[in-house]
């Protein structure tokens, strides 16, 4: 793959004032998959810290995390492991219930989608509060495997949610 390593990926990522809801400035990734190079280019920088790493399995929830992940994990030579929603995957599931702001969720992977012992990559496209990938992470340490990091396109750093992961490594590529 040609890298472009002086591609300024942040003028690929648009601002909208106000969305979803006043006072937000929301990060609009969609210029950035609408560039063929800027998404290349996005996924070799996302993967390089951990090129040469026993990764077996990228792990993400959907739906942006799926992106990232899905092309991360060819470039990486890992599997792809989804994790969705209540009542998204046919077959004998793992589940994790978690609590949010205002209400709760629960996110469910496939019993055989991961096995005990394996290295995995937990992806999003964000990191902001960390709730979804913290829900992840306990989501896996039930089936024992070793986490390697949690990897974001875009970290928020004013929400913190890096405190949330801790103790697992964290990389972002584009801070905000």
């Amino acid at each position: 793959m040609q890298r472009n390593s002086s591609l300024d990926l942040t003028q690929f990522i648009r601002d909208i004032p106000d969305f979803p809801k006043a006072g937000i400035l929301f990060k609009d990734i969609t210029p950035l998959l609408g560039n063929v190079g800027a998404f290349r280019e996005t996924i070799a920088r996302m993967a390089d810290p951990f090129r040469g790493q026993k990764i077996d399995s990228l792990v993400a929830a959907e739906a942006r995390g799926f992106i990232f992940a899905a092309p991360l994990a060819l470039e990486l030579g890992a599997a792809f492991v989804p994790v969705r929603k209540p009542g998204k995957l046919p077959h004998d599931k793992h589940s994790f219930s978690y609590e949010l702001e205002y209400g709760s969720d629960t996110l469910e992977m496939h019993k055989d989608a991961v096995v005990a012992g394996q290295r995995v990559l937990v992806v999003d496209d964000l990191l902001a509060t960390g709730g979804t990938v913290e829900a992840c992470c306990k989501l896996l340490s039930n089936i024992d495997v070793e986490i390697a990091g949690c990897l974001f396109c875009i970290e928020l750093v004013g929400l913190n949610g890096r405190s949330r992961l801790a103790p697992y490594r964290i990389e972002s590529l584009l801070k905000y």
